[in-house]
């Protein structure tokens, strides 16, 4: 299946339905009352998140979506039926925007969300509604409104905790392969993957994260070179980047610092949000190596890199094992860093709530005590200059 990760749509609600103005003609009633029937709602267009689909190449070829138009009212007080609504299944993941104001609309981050994205218009009334004691025979009846069209922008952002960066054939595909069962294509060209591959890391039987490989970056990318950065979008939502550096190339003419820097300079190009998330080291193909750690000690110091590095051989396994613990670890810690800044924002809310309802109980007395307190009003030109007292 091919990957789609973006498409533009148009969705038409569909417009509510007529009323009519109808009487009632029945044998022996010749000049019966009103009996005009409301037409029907018209259909709306929804969206919903579903997990077992992983690509927006539904929406590539198949631009327009319309609503139901609701159905006309008719005579005898029978009412229009309602229009059939339009459920557009999306990715987890998908990020819809307005394409005129570029407004987001909603990030469908949870299988099974549903929102609305276009309401169908509201239904006409027949001229039952518009009977009277003056009016008893009413001629009017109102249409149906229009439903809402809008322009859609969708977005496919793959939701991952850990987010795998480097340049063409750094072993990215490998590593993902070697730690978990998703098997994307491995070959020795560069640009083998060409769309993001989800591997499930399990730690143990009740601990595991999610981990995104993405299309390689070569120096220019922000410019266009190679596939460009169109991709590093899906390691916006993750918690930890892992850069890999292939260690020992091929070619003896490759700096794998420069390429590292290059690599670093391309994201903070794209995003510095994304230059800022916690990102650590991994030192790939390390089993190529005579002498592995003279090598890693060398890019370390010639790199200027201060954070946390790991020497690996994904095709081997060598290292695996002990970096899917400590990306476990960290994700598990930051998660406990989450839950706590987001119980002292509660707490903070609560003790400004707090605050507001005692400034407001503390005036209500004051207000209170004020208007039991006697008026008092001084006669100036008066002979005796004593104070008259007046209760409220």
């Amino acid at each position: 299946m091919k990957f789609i990760e973006e498409a533009t749509i148009k969705v038409y609600a569909g417009d509510g339905g007529n009323g009519v103005a109808t009487f009632r003609r029945e044998k022996y009633e010749p000049m019966g009352g009103p009996n005009g029937g409301d037409g029907g709602k018209g259909g709306s267009i929804y969206a919903i998140a579903d997990r077992n689909i992983n690509t927006l190449v539904d929406y590539r070829y198949t631009r327009s979506f319309r609503g139901q138009r609701g159905e006309n009212g008719r005579g005898a007080e029978c009412y229009g039926a309602k229009g059939e609504d339009t459920i557009l299944r999306v990715p987890v993941g998908t990020v819809i925007s307005d394409k005129a104001t570029e407004r987001m609309i909603v990030d469908l981050d949870e299988h099974g969300r549903k929102v609305l994205l276009a309401k169908g218009g509201n239904n006409g009334l027949g001229n039952v509604h518009f009977k009277s004691s003056i009016n008893r025979s009413p001629r009017q009846c109102t249409k149906g409104e229009i439903g809402e069209e809008f322009e859609l922008y969708m977005e496919l952002k793959v939701l991952a905790d850990v987010g795998l960066l480097g340049m063409p054939n750094a072993g990215k595909s490998t590593f993902i392969r070697s730690v978990s069962a998703a098997k994307p294509k491995v070959a020795d060209y560069p640009f083998t993957t060409l769309h993001p591959n989800l591997g499930v890391v399990r730690v143990d039987t009740e601990r595991s994260f999610v981990i995104a490989d993405v299309p390689g970056l070569i120096e220019g990318a922000a410019e266009g070179a190679g596939l460009g950065h169109q991709f590093l979008r899906h390691l916006a939502r993750t918690s930890l980047l892992l850069h890999l550096v292939d260690i020992a190339p091929f070619d003896e003419e490759t700096d794998p610092v420069a390429e590292a820097k290059a690599i670093v300079n391309e994201l903070l190009k794209y995003d510095e949000a994304l230059y800022n998330k916690p990102r650590w080291l991994i030192l790939n193909k390390t089993d190529m190596l005579e002498n592995s750690q003279d090598v890693v000690k060398k890019f370390v110091k010639g790199y200027g890199w201060t954070g946390r590095v790991f020497a690996i051989s994904a095709i081997s396994g060598v290292g695996c094992k002990e970096l899917t613990y400590a990306i476990m670890d960290h994700l598990d810690e930051a998660k406990r860093d989450e839950v706590k800044r987001a119980e002292e924002e509660a707490a903070e809310l609560k003790k400004a709530d707090e605050n507001k309802m005692e400034e407001k109980n503390n005036k209500e007395k004051i207000d209170e005590v004020n208007a039991s307190k006697p008026l008092e009003i001084n006669i100036i030109n008066s002979p005796v200059n004593e104070p008259i007292i007046i209760k409220q």
